[in-house]
């Protein structure tokens, strides 16, 4: 089966990156908006019988989920045999429970759109907490794709005498595995939250980690609170000013600036476009996406 890879707007260079990789021609079509402000859609290249691969991170999702519903629906009916989606950051895993009454459950209902358009499905690092896997929300075949890997590499290249710092227990495990693999030791944080830019965190006391450069590493940079907070402390300790490593930069609001400010360098992967990407994951994307395309055959 012929495979095209299609790029949203903002990823041609993802697009044109992955698809060598995974044996991939360029798809052409263009997008746009109609006055009214609906979305205008024509697809140049022919379409019947391919693997249609959309290319589109899904962050600031709530401007891109329509045309990208529609891409998927033209290229299903001009002939597509299949269409799948290549989302490297995948919006709307946070509220993955009923906190309050009356609230609702959207990853829940945002899989069941993407999964009613596309074939499959392959992501970096989404924020799972109490959903044990994609499969638990998405009906469609899905690969997870790890970054731990070049962002441990990144960080045994870039970073003299790590120590490596988990924002709190859930990221534990993930933090550990950066670390084993960049050969450096780590601690997590104990962390309150108590609102969406309201959050205390706490080194574990009594231990002496002076001579180490503190890295500081999470799945999702978005508001910036805990980095702020925790940089904070970790000044307070006469540790140097650290490194922020992270999968996803969405750096809401005044976040970019606020770290900036702080000396700390901040360097994030390319799952969403940033002036903060540093590391690359389109190779572990390809190699996750032939796997894929390969067992569905």
């Amino acid at each position: 089966m012929t495979r095209v890879a299609f790029a949203y707007p903002g990823f041609e260079a993802w697009a044109a990156a992955l698809a060598p990789r995974v044996g991939a021609a360029s798809g052409d079509y263009t997008l746009r908006r109609f006055p009214d402000g609906e979305s205008y859609l024509q697809v140049h290249t022919p379409c019947e019988g391919i693997e249609a691969i959309v290319v589109a991170g899904l962050d600031r999702p709530d401007d891109k989920l329509a045309p990208l519903l529609l891409l998927a629906a033209t290229l299903r009916d001009l002939g597509a045999a299949r269409v799948g989606l290549v989302a490297p950051y995948l919006a709307y895993m946070r509220q993955d429970a009923r906190f309050k009454p009356g609230e609702g459950i959207t990853s829940h209902y945002f899989a069941k759109l993407l999964s009613a358009q596309f074939d499959w499905l392959v992501t970096v690092d989404p924020h799972l907490h109490r959903t044990p896997s994609l499969d638990a929300i998405y009906s469609i075949p899905s690969q997870v794709v790890h970054a731990a890997p070049a962002i441990a590499e990144w960080v045994a290249r870039e970073v003299e005498r790590p120590l490596l710092i988990g924002p709190d227990s859930e990221s534990e495990q993930w933090v550990g595995a950066v670390a084993a693999r960049a050969d450096a030791p780590f601690r997590v944080l104990e962390k309150t939250r108590r609102g969406d830019r309201d959050v205390s965190v706490r080194l574990p006391p009594g231990e002496d980690w002076t001579g180490h450069t503190p890295v500081l590493v999470d799945d999702i940079i978005s508001s910036g609170r805990t980095l702020l907070e925790t940089i904070g402390q970790l000044r307070q300790l006469g540790l140097p000013v650290p490194v922020c490593a992270a999968v996803h930069g969405l750096f809401a609001d005044d976040a970019w600036e606020a770290l900036r400010a702080t000396g700390a360098r901040v360097v994030t992967t390319n799952t969403v476009i940033h002036p903060s990407n540093g590391i690359d994951v389109v190779p572990a994307v390809a190699a996750a996406l032939n796997d894929l395309l390969q067992r569905q055959g």
